[in-house]
């Protein structure tokens, strides 16, 4: 038998509170017809969050693999360069318009994302270990892990909670650095300045980004909170693509901090 929900509507309102704090994607008219759906729950949510984690790592690797080839064949540099640019980007446009559009079935864009930013750190990876030291990604990715592992444990134990509060002050610092390297890529496309610190490898630079990586880190107790949320509340079925998609993108942004400060402490020692 299907579970399905009948909730008035006094009770709908209710779960979008409780929910959206977590989660910007989230409004009040995407929450107006829950009658008669599935329910959210941890296991499916589980589930979606490794279908786009391995979908991630396979392009990541296909994309490793296709830019060492062209190192060897002299053409490195351009390979690792398309594969970022389109990746990144690519990767930037089809969040917006999932964050934007709301689609009630969002598998296919989440999943092009998924595979445009495997892509992208698959050629990143590979540019940090030719211009930094070999084993900085393996580094990064248990660093990922660690750090992912640790959230959880303060999510677990309640030593850090996703109250209104927190998701609000966590919102504004996301999107104060995401308009931080926006700036950043528009100064470096089209002048010949940048902003002060975010790219050096001095002890401010390396504050900075170490700042980031925390405020990264930060936002996966609200992912946490929102797949705990939507479950007790009852949330639609597809909500579990967008608990998947929300910590695929902490993680992807957990790992480019982190090799990012690993090439910062390197370049600082040397």
């Amino acid at each position: 038998m299907r579970a399905t929900l009948k909730q008035d509507p006094s009770e709908v309102r209710l779960i979008a509170m409780e929910i959206r704090s977590s989660n910007p994607v989230l409004n009040q008219k995407f929450w107006s017809n829950l009658t008669g759906v599935d329910r959210m729950t941890v296991e499916g949510s589980m589930k979606k969050i490794g279908f786009l984690l391995s979908l991630t790592i396979l392009s990541a690797l296909v994309s490793a693999v296709l830019c060492m080839n062209a190192v060897n064949n002299g053409n490195g540099g351009l390979y690792i360069s398309v594969f970022m640019g389109i990746g990144f980007i690519g990767g930037f446009i089809t969040a917006m318009v999932v964050l934007f559009v709301r689609p009630k079935n969002p598998a296919a864009l989440m999943s092009l994302y998924a595979l445009l930013e495997g892509a992208a750190l698959g050629a990143m990876s590979l540019l940090f270990e030719l211009t930094s030291y070999q084993g900085i990604a393996i580094q990064a990715i248990f660093g990922t892990m660690a750090i992912t592992a640790t959230m959880y444990v303060m999510y677990a134990s309640r030593i850090i909670r996703p109250t209104p509060a927190f998701n609000k002050v966590i919102g504004g610092l996301v999107m104060s650095i995401m308009l931080l390297y926006l700036t950043s890529f528009v100064l470096g496309s089209f002048t010949s300045y940048d902003v002060p610190f975010l790219h050096s490898a001095g002890l401010i630079g390396i504050g900075l980004t170490a700042f980031i990586l925390v405020v990264a880190a930060l936002t996966l107790i609200s992912d946490f909170g929102f797949i705990e949320s939507g479950t007790r509340y009852g949330a639609p079925k597809n909500m579990e693509w967008y608990a998947a998609f929300g910590i695929l993108m902490s993680l992807v942004w957990i790992y480019f901090e982190t090799i990012r400060l690993l090439y910062k402490f390197n370049a600082y020692r040397d």
